[in-house]
């Protein structure tokens, strides 16, 4: 009779003989990022019609003993659950911003603009494969494609 055979997600698993008892999963977003000198933050805003999930000014801290932010920065990235593909993500940031796609041009003459991805899993051994117009917003705003990903 065959023996059975002990399948790892991650190589940490297979060294260790042990897989902690989780189901796998995988976490995707997507963030339209400004940061730099910026004069007004505020007006990032209103040019885009967008809140930002996330905006600090240079010098605030995150916590009290946090260092203080060395630049202003504005972030935005739709409200899509974390589980939906990448692709999702990406094309539904697009479908929001690019009616601004000149002003952003704009800003990035003086700030950094960039999209930044997130994949996180717990799994080591799998990918991502998006299509080709996912990646329009790379070259539209002329950015790289630039992904984070995090294996817990």
């Amino acid at each position: 009779m065959a023996e059975k055979q002990e399948r790892f997600r991650t190589l940490r698993g297979f060294l260790d003989g042990d897989e902690p008892d989780e189901d796998t999963y995988f976490a995707y977003s997507a963030s339209l990022r400004i940061f730099g000198d910026i004069p007004d933050i505020q007006e990032i805003t209103v040019r885009l019609g967008i809140e930002p999930c996330h905006a600090h000014i240079r010098g605030e801290r995150k916590g009290t003993n946090s260092p203080p932010y060395q630049q202003d920065m504005w972030s935005y990235s739709p409200a899509l659950p974390e589980d939906k593909p990448l692709e999702e993500h990406i094309n539904q940031l697009w479908a929001e911003i690019a009616p601004h796609e000149d002003y952003l041009q704009e800003l990035k003459k003086t700030l950094t603009v960039d999209v930044f991805l997130g994949y996180r899993s717990n799994c080591d051994t799998a990918g991502i494969s998006l299509p080709p117009e996912s990646l329009r917003v790379f070259t539209e705003l002329g950015v790289p494609f630039e992904l984070s990903i995090i294996v817990t």
